[in-house]
């Protein structure tokens, strides 16, 4: 008997497969997870409460969702439309709104959670008392600038070398 991985476990795979190729082929996924990371990497200067960064979590959850719905919309419009088809333009579009929704909305949010000036404070002073981490910070904004606009020539690669040992379903 082989030893293969549950459904269960295998679904994850899947699901995980479906996060990259969004990743590899969307830039505005880089952008919503360039974003993410900032959020999530400057979140400790803010003063949150459990609810805030849930809220935060859960607004961040859903850009991301709605970004790699938008992607499946567009995905099945190129498949089902061998030529320009008006429906199929109209589902990309409505898809795409949704998208546009989710992140604005999620702009409001921050602002709302994040408006604090004391915790803008902060990070300067965090900068002016260790300028080496504004170095680190300044090269680790040209790579995240690199992965939005060219994508992370190295995650498909990898992930095609894990995922293709998985049987097809």
């Amino acid at each position: 008997m082989k030893n293969r991985p549950s459904k269960f476990f295998r679904g994850f795979k899947f699901a995980f497969r479906g996060v990259i190729h969004c990743i590899n082929n969307e830039r505005n996924m880089r952008f919503h997870t360039a974003v993410m990371l900032y959020v999530l990497a400057f979140s400790p200067f803010f003063t949150l409460t459990k609810t805030q960064y849930a809220v935060l979590i859960l607004t961040i959850s859903s850009v991301i969702s709605a970004e790699m719905l938008n992607t499946a919309a567009e995905e099945l419009a190129d498949l089902s439309a061998a030529d320009y088809n008006p429906l199929a333009r109209a589902a990309k579009d409505i898809a795409a709104g949704a998208v546009l929704v989710c992140a604005f909305f999620s702009v409001v949010v921050g602002a709302v959670i994040l408006w604090q000036p004391d915790a803008f404070a902060r990070i300067f002073r965090f900068f002016l008392d260790k300028p080496w981490m504004l170095a680190v910070t300044l090269a680790a904004t040209a790579l995240i600038a690199v992965y939005v606009a060219k994508g992370p020539l190295w995650i498909g690669r990898a992930f095609a070398r894990w995922a293709g040992k998985v049987r097809k379903r």
